[in-house]
């Protein structure tokens, strides 16, 4: 009879490998691959990921559409563009608004510049003491309503003389100025905005120390 301790010596070595899994081969049974001579993807190793047909993938992992880039593109370019067009189109409406406003304004000056006799009409008048009743109302009205469209009237006794809105037609030297001074007018002087309708025709007159007036003329004569 045999004895049981031989035979647990006559199992292998290759008996327990094959029961536990050992060896070459896995758990299971499955074999273990080994990891020498197989390649890494680029990804493993920081690589530009690609999708399965070769393409470029973005950071989030959507393949990066050539078709979509151009389009991006076109859509920058074509923003540019309507905010160029979108500038020139102001300045254009500036342009125009501001040729309109001169249009009317010029045909406002021409208007008032050919009323500028009526005006010296209705100042004569003024001065006369004529200038009454319904005649006055329509005087008055005609004046404010020019005064409002931008039509000014300048020129007054001892008003400075200034040569770009001043005609000196006479001139006198006296002592009691400072300088050329405004001492007579004979004509108004109009301007229509900024723009010189008119100037006032005037007398001038300038400082001299040494000139007599008449006041102290004639008060010399009755003292002697």
């Amino acid at each position: 009879m045999q004895d049981p301790t031989d035979v647990r010596e006559d199992v292998s070595v290759e008996d327990h490998q094959e029961e536990f899994g050992a060896g070459s081969d896995g758990p299971g049974g499955n074999p273990v691959a080994s990891t020498e001579g197989v390649e890494v993807p680029d990804a493993a190793v920081g690589g530009t990921p690609t999708s399965a047909d070769g393409a470029a993938e973005t950071a989030d992992g959507v393949a990066a559409d050539p078709e979509l880039t151009r389009l991006r593109t076109d859509l920058e370019e074509r923003t540019e563009d309507l905010k160029r067009l979108s500038a020139e189109y102001a300045n254009y409406r500036r342009r125009v608004e501001r040729d309109r406003e001169a249009t009317v304004n010029g045909a406002k000056a021409q208007v008032a510049g050919e009323l500028l006799t009526v005006l010296d009409d209705v100042e004569r008048a003024r001065q006369h003491g004529d200038l009454t009743g319904a005649f006055k109302v329509v005087a008055d009205r005609l004046t404010e309503t020019l005064n409002r469209s931008g039509l000014a009237g300048f020129g007054e006794v001892g008003d400075a003389f200034d040569p770009s809105v001043h005609e000196a037609v006479a001139s006198a030297t006296s002592a009691e100025v400072e300088g050329p001074t405004v001492t007579t007018v004979m004509r108004r002087g109009y301007r229509f905005g900024e723009k010189v309708l008119r100037p006032a025709m005037v007398e001038v007159t300038d400082h001299d120390p040494d000139a007599v007036t008449a006041d102290s003329g004639t008060g010399g004569s009755g003292s002697a």
